[in-house]
């Protein structure tokens, strides 16, 4: 076993017992220990050729998601304030352009919703954006809303930027339920009947206790935790961007289940299911690269070179290229991988 497979398997036993202090109870975000949340890499503006087709989109990417029921991709553009909506066509030349939907105000992401639509948390409320329309509905909330994702009972989580997680029901409004006590919610991951939290602010993940409305057990992410993702096996997986590093978590009394090592600043990540891999990309790099998580240590199966500053990533349902945004307007990459 190499060093790098060592460290992988040795560091998981250190940490997964170490529950974060200060995250398993109502603490108040000023008396919490932060740190400044990690970013992206400002990627080389020089490297190898990307891979795959690259479409000139004129648009800076913040954030890609594909809704999986109609194929249609969703960038978040414009700092936020608008939304790109991609069809099945969105290759197929200089010709088709996306349709731009304009936002009543700045969205910090844009993340898949119930059918048909995709979620964007805003500033008072949570929009719901109809891909086949562009139609949006507004459900408010208390507060920023910096995360959303939908719970296995149809309701939606909602993380707000004073470390809340409201329970909302998105056709009254209500508010069933709301955990406080981190310093953000950056992002939300749903396994089943598990939720958890990503703080950046902290570098931590939460298992939150909806039923009794209270925070569970945490764990430290890395030296600056920045995106996850999720699997069918019930693994949140997320990006370490400053230590440079994979961690792959599971629910349900939380455990660091691997940790590894993966090139500079990886920062997107994503789930393939045609292939069982999880792709990440490398902002300190413009690479992305797919790992199997099968064996137990991340084993990479595919690396490929991107476009410049590769800050999103999504997988096609239609035949599961990887769809790579650059968040400098250097384009819209398709990487197809067939027969691989």
């Amino acid at each position: 076993m190499g060093r790098a497979g060592i460290r992988a398997v040795t560091m998981v036993g250190a940490i997964a017992m170490v529950v974060l202090a200060g995250c398993s109870s109502e603490s108040t975000p000023d008396v919490l220990q932060t740190i400044e949340p990690a970013t992206p890499a400002a990627a080389p503006e020089v490297g190898p050729s990307p891979a795959g087709d690259v479409r000139p989109l004129d648009l800076q990417v913040d954030a890609l998601v594909v809704e999986p029921s109609t194929g249609t991709f969703a960038a978040l553009v414009d700092d936020g304030a608008r939304v790109a909506l991609f069809d099945d066509t969105a290759f197929d030349g200089p010709g088709t352009e996306p349709r731009l939907v304009g936002l009543p105000s700045s969205a910090a992401t844009v993340v898949t919703g119930p059918e048909g639509s995709v979620l964007a948390p805003v500033s008072g409320a949570v929009l719901r954006i109809d891909v086949a329309g562009g139609a949006i509905t507004e459900v408010p909330v208390d507060g920023n809303a910096t995360s959303a994702a939908v719970l296995s009972d149809g309701r939606w989580a909602v993380g707000t930027d004073n470390g809340r997680v409201l329970v909302v029901d998105p056709e009254s409004g209500e508010v069933a339920t709301t955990v406080g006590g981190l310093a953000s919610v950056d992002a939300l991951a749903v396994t089943g009947d598990a939720v958890a939290a990503l703080d950046r602010r902290q570098t931590s993940l939460t298992e939150l206790d909806l039923a009794d409305a209270h925070l569970g057990p945490a764990l430290r992410a890395g030296e600056g935790a920045t995106q996850l993702t999720t699997d069918p096996f019930g693994r949140v997986v997320i990006t370490d961007t400053t230590g440079d590093e994979l961690l792959v978590y599971t629910l349900d009394a939380i455990v660091l289940r691997q940790r590894y090592p993966v090139g500079p600043a990886p920062y997107a990540v994503t789930y393939d299911e045609t292939r069982d891999l999880i792709w990440v990309t490398l902002t300190g790099s413009n690479e992305v690269v797919g790992y199997d998580l099968s064996t137990g240590i991340p084993r990479e199966r595919h690396r490929f070179a991107t476009v410049r500053q590769p800050n999103s990533i999504a997988v096609d349902p239609a035949d599961a290229a990887l769809v790579i945004a650059s968040a400098t307007g250097d384009g819209l990459q398709r990487i197809p991988i067939e027969g691989q």
